[in-house]
């Protein structure tokens, strides 16, 4: 099996993470995330490590769902550690990530908010 290609900036890690749900590749998603990486999803939940995230990505994609690319908003970088974000296209707010750079450069997710409502 070939390797699976890093985020080589931190915008590559939305798109790896569309095509890899899309293939229905759990374990590819949770590779895209550090080791204790946190993402606060089921909504008003928290998943915490890379294999409770691959568990949850197992779940979520037995559904079949189809991720769209969603267009970012401009990637705020300070340092290794850089803020991604995207509004959602069913206009629901914005997904947000913060992901840091790795030894041998590549970037994973590090906190991982991908359904924020606006307040009302």
């Amino acid at each position: 099996m070939a390797p699976q290609e890093k985020a080589r900036t931190p915008e590559d890690l939305t798109r790896l993470f569309v095509e890899r749900a899309n293939a229905g590749d759990a374990a590819g998603i949770a590779a895209l995330y550090e080791p204790d990486a946190v993402m606060a999803f089921p909504p008003g939940e928290r998943t915490v490590g890379r294999e409770a995230i691959r568990e949850l990505w197992e779940k979520v994609l037995a559904q079949s769902p189809r991720f769209e690319p969603e267009d970012p908003l401009p990637t705020l970088v300070s340092g290794d550690i850089a803020l991604t974000s995207t509004p959602a296209r069913d206009g629901t707010g914005i997904r947000a990530q913060v992901v840091r750079r790795q030894p041998d450069g590549s970037w994973l997710r590090l906190l991982d908010q991908p359904e924020s409502k606006p307040a009302s």
